[in-house]
């Protein structure tokens, strides 16, 4: 089974060349990625951050937004929040910058 940070840098030639023969490569690219960020997150293990981090400059907002939800369940609350302040500034579009007030509300309130 390929590891997920292999997983997560594939961009869409090498998905499309990866699944050529499987029944994966119908969900695309974009979707993929975005389960294999949710993984990421669901692993808790904060080696992975190193491979969620460059997916949050994707052209993809929905791979942008699976980001930074990955990034806010494996990094530790002050470096996450130092990710936030320089990709929040920097994101256009709507649901990622609802995604980036989220996960920060998530963090800043005790369980």
């Amino acid at each position: 089974a390929p590891a997920l940070a292999d997983l997560a840098r594939l961009d869409d030639a090498a998905f499309r060349s990866h699944f050529s023969k499987s029944p994966v490569k119908r969900i695309g690219r974009n979707r993929f990625v975005r389960n294999v960020l949710i993984a990421i997150g669901n692993s808790a293990d904060p080696e992975l951050a190193a491979s969620a981090r460059p997916l949050l400059d994707d052209a993809s907002p929905l791979v942008r937004g699976a980001a930074v939800w990955a990034l806010s369940q494996v990094l530790a609350p002050d470096a996450f929040d130092a990710t936030a302040a320089e990709a929040l500034a920097a994101e256009t579009d709507d649901s990622v910058r609802a995604e980036w007030t989220a996960a920060l509300d998530r963090r800043s309130t005790p369980a």
